[in-house]
């Protein structure tokens, strides 16, 4: 019945035994950790009383272990051992050098300058984990909130109470277009254009679709839609006059250039959407998340057309 009852076992109870092992003898473990011999003394004695059984063999030198003392002495070696690695992880963590960065994103195309932006991460925090948090979310707040994300991408500007706002950058979203379908004669769209139009999206609600939000719907111009996840699908079904589209120029360049579709500007002076990031305070202040936003900013400029980067608030 004695090990029902609760344990004194303590972590000084532990180092008492590891320093014991180390010097050999009572009075030079006491040494060791700054104790007198008699403070020493009654640690062992009230371990040996719990436990009704002698640590160690009296009067040997150097000491000799009972059973008991060893099993002990294993504890106290694995609690080191955590002990040092939970210290050191803490340590990593208050200065940033560790930690987990999970990512959540909704917008398809923001693939193409997340994953450079992330290889760029990777490469400079090695110990920094990394995960994406992919799907529509109604909510990407409540990702903060129930810490399911460390960052959310934003497809448009939203301030939320008790989240940090993190601006990116603005860039134009342009018109795709067969080469031979009769728009691509116009020097832009304009939104009665895509009445007659089947609108190719990706999978997403009208409220996260800039040209649905932003032009047709104040226009009053409802085209139907067609879903589909790839872009490369997208440009495809474009090029065989399936329907027209509606997407970032540094998502259709590549098309464009190759000749598989025609792009031009929605509206005389362009659409242009804006991209943001948001994360709790306490994440704003972590060292490898100031320095991913600002290697987002970096690779965009570098490498994306037509971005403009949005000033910090």
């Amino acid at each position: 019945m004695v090990f029902m009852m609760i344990s004194p076992l303590e972590l000084r109870h532990l180092r008492t035994l590891a320093a014991l092992r180390e010097t050999g003898s009572v009075s030079r473990a006491a040494q060791q950790l700054c104790l007198t011999q008699s403070a020493l003394s009654h640690q062992l004695r009230v371990l040996e009383e719990h436990y009704g059984a002698a640590l160690f063999e009296r009067k040997t030198q150097p000491l000799v272990f009972t059973p008991v003392g060893k099993r002990l002495l294993r504890l106290a070696d694995t609690v080191a051992a955590e002990l040092r690695d939970a210290e050191t992880d803490i340590r990593q963590l208050v200065g940033g050098r560790s930690g987990q960065l999970r990512i959540a994103v909704e917008c398809h195309t923001c693939f193409d300058w997340l994953m450079p932006a992330m290889d760029r991460l990777r490469e400079r925090w090695p110990e920094i984990e990394l995960d994406l948090v992919s799907g529509f979310h109604t909510d990407p707040f409540a990702l903060l909130r129930t810490d399911r994300a460390d960052l959310v991408i934003l497809h448009q500007r939203a301030v939320e109470p008790g989240c940090v706002l993190h601006p990116l950058f603005r860039f134009e979203i342009r018109a795709l277009l067969a080469r031979t379908h009769a728009l691509a004669a116009r020097p832009w769209l304009e939104p009665v254009d895509f009445a007659n139009e089947t609108l190719i999206t990706y999978p997403a609600p009208d409220d996260m679709i800039d040209v649905i939000r932003d032009v047709l719907r104040p226009a009053g111009v409802f085209p139907p839609r067609r879903d589909c996840e790839l872009t490369v699908a997208i440009v495809q079904l474009v090029a065989s006059r399936r329907g027209v589209a509606a997407l970032p120029a540094w998502a259709v360049q590549p098309f464009v250039e190759r000749g598989y579709v025609v792009d031009r500007p929605i509206g005389a002076a362009g659409l242009h959407g804006e991209l943001y990031a948001s994360s709790l305070p306490h994440m704003a202040q972590v060292a490898y998340v100031q320095d991913f936003l600002g290697g987002v900013r970096e690779t965009v400029s570098a490498s994306l057309p037509g971005i403009e980067l949005l000033p910090s608030e």
